[in-house]
């Protein structure tokens, strides 16, 4: 019960070509391939800070800045907001709790 079962290999059915002997090659050493001369390495751009683009820079980086604080103050107003609000309901439903106990 706990023994594989191997399958046994079906028969061939139809025509059966034998493999096909692949004989080796000799390999002649042939004219070694000229070395590729050196390319000239690209000569990469210079980046040139003019004092326009250095206000560009100055101005693009504190909007960036700008944005995110404004950004996460909205979301720290929101938490506040919300705490506030879950606090406001809790003291509401404390109080009713309270009030229906007293009636009893």
């Amino acid at each position: 019960m706990f023994q594989p079962k191997i399958p046994t290999m079906p028969q061939p059915s139809g025509l059966v070509t034998p493999p096909v002997v692949v004989q080796p090659t000799t390999i002649t050493p042939g004219t070694p391939a000229p070395a590729p001369a050196a390319a000239p390495e690209p000569s990469r751009p210079v980046v040139q800070l003019t004092p326009g683009t250095a206000v560009a820079l100055v101005g693009a980086g504190t909007a960036v800045v700008l944005v995110v604080g404004t950004v996460l103050v909205s979301l720290l107003l929101a938490v506040a907001v919300t705490s506030a609000s879950v606090a406001v309901c809790a003291v509401v439903l404390r109080s009713l709790i309270a009030s229906d106990a007293k009636r009893r």
